[in-house]
């Protein structure tokens, strides 16, 4: 092996959740920083949590919500689509009568 390649081993390594378990541990860092640990992470303890990085849940329930509308808007849509071609029907008719 080549020396002075390898990094520094720290053996009491010290990682903080945000949920503010902290644990010891070998590593080439000494501290370490973590959102999710074993004491807080929903597979372990069978609770949702949801962490929201940059509104992304808020933002996928606005889009969700807004595709109902528009489902419900379809009807409304096809209402003014027939309308607009029974108008244009009428006035080629006009026309071609003239």
């Amino acid at each position: 092996m080549k020396a002075d390649i390898h990094p520094t081993y720290h053996a009491k390594a010290a990682i903080s959740c945000a949920c503010g378990a902290k644990y010891d541990t070998g590593s080439t860092m000494e501290a370490i920083s973590v959102e999710l640990c074993s004491a807080c992470h929903p597979f372990y303890t069978g609770k949702q949590k949801i962490v929201d990085t940059a509104r992304r849940v808020e933002k996928f329930v606005k889009r969700t919500e807004k595709k109902d509308n528009t489902a419900l808007d379809h009807k409304a849509k096809a209402e003014k689509k027939a309308a607009r071609a029974k108008k244009r029907a009428d006035k080629k008719a006009k026309a071609d009568q003239e």
